[in-house]
């Protein structure tokens, strides 16, 4: 089985005013679909989370396990 890119970092919040994810930049409908979307389609949405992201009114209030894990591998 293949793994699906995802860039879900386990902060599920809705913004409100933009619909954004506050930990992903993905709407409701892109993160309940996911699964069912093609691996071109997944990676056209990736493309956009950046931009996104600068656009949602906050950011996560804490550092995410995968956030840490990431820090810690970087500096050892």
């Amino acid at each position: 089985m293949t793994a699906i890119e995802s860039p879900c970092i386990l902060v599920c919040s809705i913004d409100m005013k933009t619909g954004f994810c506050f930990g992903c930049g993905r709407t409701r409908d892109e993160i309940a679909g996911w699964i069912a979307m093609t691996p071109v389609i997944r990676r056209a949405v990736m493309a956009e989370l950046p931009a996104r992201l600068e656009t949602v009114e906050r950011r996560p209030r804490r550092e995410t396990r995968r956030a840490r894990m990431a820090r810690e591998r970087d500096i050892l």
